[in-house]
């Protein structure tokens, strides 16, 4: 059963529920009200007969007590009065009731028996007949005499009956109507929903993660369909940095297992040509080494968790930078600058990208170069930089450098081209980005601009 089918399903028996606990409790509520109805007035008709006999106490026939009272007292709606003397039927009211009692020999027989007033029931063609009888004696006529008041019950009852069944039919029609109204607005409601599904099985037969849902609003569905195009983000994020990482590790690595595989080949027995490939083979495994740990980095930083974001002291990280780059070559090492400032940020990461770059300088520098490393906090963004006095970077190549396995027109063949990538990516990470320009006086200057309070 689909999901529109059960919400209106479990929508309609909530309502039918609902519906018929009140249509119950109605139902309960009139008979109630019409059996006080009924009590009450079969209490009011004998006071007001006892009050009627208390005003004409002069009467000395009670057959003319009984005319003269039923002649000026009409009874209600599906009622009906009728008196007895002397054990016989008397008179019957002018209106015709329902069916006619005081023709019941055996009813009549056994009301004129009645010593006190009372209340009872009867069955007669008309159904129920609740009825109270009152004995009246007339001091100057010895003929016992009573006066009876009969209530139609059921005929009363039918009127609930036919009130409730006809409630019963409007709340089915209304049910009706809440079923075809739920099932439409089910429909609209659960449309992301299915569009949802359709797309996620469109992605998944043809791998299409560029797809995204268009669901205005800002309910509960439209919250479902923007997690779902952000989950849709991260997966085409995550497959491209896939086949980044794949089309990279193909283009890369093919070249040194090749080398590999024809010096192994061509290998003799002669034990200085295997020792000279040995160290061939061991000096390509390395270089795969650290093209593997160099692509592992490229991808961790397309994911989250990427950075452990501390606050980190500019002034510290640039002297312990420079302090771990002086071991790298016989440079002319200088500090242009420090900040004096804490700023939240990857204190390893960003280690890292500056090694990455003082080592990139090392490599297109000479002895006795200069190599200056410096941090500063200008206009709500921090600064890092390493700039040298080597051969610097042509305006062609500035922005062309920090793409994966590309290398300068004036850089060495050392290297498998993805330091400066692995720099983008670290300061991409911190909301930032980097740039090369001409340094003062000849060289590169490598500038990673961070956000001062914004890192993702």
């Amino acid at each position: 059963m689909s999901a529109r089918a059960r919400i209106v399903g479990w929508m309609l028996a909530v309502v039918g529920l609902a519906l018929s606990v009140s249509i119950f409790a109605t139902w309960t509520f009139l008979l109630t009200a019409l059996d006080s109805r009924v009590h009450d007035e079969l209490k009011n008709e004998v006071a007001k007969l006892r009050g009627y006999a208390d005003n004409n106490r002069t009467v000395t026939n009670v057959e003319n007590l009984l005319f003269d009272y039923l002649a000026i007292n009409s009874p209600d709606r599906h009622e009906t009065f009728f008196s007895i003397v002397d054990g016989r039927p008397h008179k019957v009211t002018a209106v015709p009731p329902p069916v006619r009692l005081d023709t019941d020999d055996a009813l009549v027989a056994r009301l004129a028996t009645a010593t006190r007033s009372y209340n009872g029931s009867v069955e007669s063609a008309g159904g129920t007949v609740r009825y109270a009888v009152i004995p009246v004696r007339v001091t100057a006529d010895p003929r016992p005499a009573h006066f009876v008041v009969a209530i139609f019950y059921d005929v009363h009852r039918e009127e609930i009956v036919e009130a409730v069944q006809v409630l019963g039919l409007s709340a089915l029609a209304a049910m009706a109507l809440a079923g075809a109204a739920g099932w439409f607005v089910a429909g609209r409601v659960l449309a992301p929903v299915r569009l949802v599904s359709q797309t996620a099985e469109q992605i998944s037969d043809s791998s299409d993660l560029t797809r995204r849902l268009d669901v205005p609003g800002d309910d509960d569905v439209a919250a479902l369909a923007g997690t779902f195009n952000h989950m849709l983000d991260r997966l085409e994020r995550a497959f491209l940095v896939q086949r980044h990482f794949l089309d990279d590790a193909g283009h890369e690595l093919r070249t040194p297992i090749t080398v590999i595989r024809g010096h192994l080949e061509l290998m003799g027995d002669d034990p200085a040509d295997r020792a000279e490939t040995l160290a061939l083979v061991t000096d390509e495994l390395e270089r795969m080494n650290r093209i593997v740990d160099d692509l592992l980095t490229l991808a961790k930083a397309e994911q989250p968790g990427f950075l452990a974001v501390d606050m980190v002291e500019l002034a510290d990280l640039t002297v312990s930078v420079v302090a771990k780059a002086r071991a790298l070559g016989e440079r002319r090492w200088r500090v242009d600058e420090v900040a004096e400032a804490r700023v939240p940020a990857d204190r390893q990461r960003l280690t890292q990208a500056l090694m990455q770059l003082v080592a990139n300088a090392v490599r297109h520098t000479k002895d006795g170069d200069l190599i200056a490393v410096g941090s500063a906090v200008r206009d709500g963004r921090t600064d890092l930089w390493v700039r040298d006095s080597g051969p610097g970077v042509a305006p062609a190549d500035r922005e062309r450098i920090f793409g994966r396995f590309v290398r300068g027109a004036a850089r060495s063949h050392d290297g498998a081209g993805l330091g400066l990538a692995i720099v983008k990516s670290i300061a991409e990470a911190h909301g930032g980005r980097v740039q090369v320009t001409e340094a003062p006086g000849g060289g590169a200057c490598f500038v990673i601009s961070i956000p001062l309070w914004e890192v993702r």
